[in-house]
């Protein structure tokens, strides 16, 4: 026995072309989008493009200012913000050897971009509680002004 709701979401019905206009993403902006949050996506990734922010680093005082990190684990995201072309790696021909990692221009172009995301972050970011739980600003912003009444 089927009972209807009124809830159900039947997306196989036909509509016109201006009912659904905009309704899927471009593929290409898709795709460019996908391959910008790649770039960004890392667990370490965003640390180090702050790091950097500073200006060119040695690999040593690189890993010593991420607590936690490996090296391992930062050679990797280094490698891969290179080959992404947000972080450029320059090796001095001296003995012993010395690298220094800095931004690049496309890297600095992200500076909008990350200022925007901290102000987001600000406004609907999600914090801890006193007790521990996750509670997003919204709702840690109605409960004051409810507590406020």
């Amino acid at each position: 026995m089927k009972i209807e709701t009124g809830m159900e979401n039947d997306t196989t019905a036909d509509v016109d072309e201006f009912e659904c206009a905009g309704c899927a993403p471009d593929p290409v902006i898709l795709a460019d989008f996908q391959r910008a949050i790649h770039a960004i996506s890392g667990k370490w990734k965003l640390e180090i493009l702050f790091t950097l922010m500073d200006g060119a680093t040695r690999f040593g005082a690189l890993r010593r200012s991420l607590v936690g990190i490996t090296q391992h684990m930062l050679t990797v995201q280094l490698r891969e913000l290179e080959n992404d072309g947000l972080v450029l790696r320059t090796a001095f021909a001296e003995k012993p050897l010395r690298v220094e990692y800095e931004l690049t221009d496309a890297a600095y172009g992200l500076l909008p971009a990350f200022r925007e995301l901290l102000n987001w972050s600000k406004l609907y970011g999600l914090r801890r509680d006193n007790d521990g739980s996750i509670a997003s600003a919204a709702r840690r912003t109605a409960a004051r002004s409810y507590s406020s009444r």
